[in-house]
């Protein structure tokens, strides 16, 4: 995983009307927090952090009033139900070296056996630990073949070297489930006809 530089600005108001004078000339306001440390109240650009907040769980190299620089991955993001910029952002402390607890996404590939089964991902992302400049983005799935019974577990999604699952080994992940049979919402319309 690469990291993403970001210039940041400490910052002193609070509330509604600072975060509005912020967000208008397109930066965000953000926390950074961990370690112990007193949460440290940031304003970032608004564009750089969109970009790079486009990679999951992203490794972000802050440079801090040119004073200090820290790496922190993103934690909680809010954006604007409706035009979708960026609201606010909590991101967090961490360490070369240090592990972290993140998710990351589920995807698949392959086909399902015929008969028109229906694959559910139970789970969409997957929690798990890893060394903080070394997060996985996803982790990959085969389906192919899969009957309507087929389950898999966290324990069978190979993972990649360095990392943990952060569940139970027994959870259910994806699961294959039988087409609903269309028979028997036709067979009740020419029962009532009938009648």
């Amino acid at each position: 995983m690469s990291e993403v530089k970001i210039v940041a600005e400490t910052r002193s108001e609070f509330g509604k009307g600072a975060a509005r004078r912020i967000r208008r000339d397109n930066k965000v306001p953000g926390v950074l927090y961990g370690h112990g440390s007193d949460p440290l109240h940031l304003t970032l650009p608004g564009h750089e952090l969109l970009m790079a907040l486009r990679t999951p769980n992203v490794l972000i190299a802050l440079d801090i009033d040119g004073k200090s620089s820290e790496l922190a991955i993103p934690k909680s993001v809010q954006r604007d139900a409706i035009k979708g910029f960026l609201e606010h952002v909590d991101l967090q402390l961490v360490q070369r070296g240090e592990t972290v607890s993140v998710e990351i996404y589920v995807h698949t590939e392959g086909e399902l056996a015929p008969g028109g089964n229906l694959l559910e991902h139970v789970l969409n992302t997957l929690p798990v630990e890893a060394e903080a400049t070394n997060i996985p983005e996803s982790v990959t799935v085969s389906v192919e073949g899969l009957e309507a019974g087929a389950s898999v577990l966290a324990k069978d999604i190979p993972l990649p070297a360095g990392t943990k699952l952060g569940v139970d080994g027994d959870t259910v992940v994806l699961q294959v489930l039988a087409a609903q049979a269309e028979e028997s919402a036709e067979g009740e319309g020419d029962e009532a006809a009938e009648a």
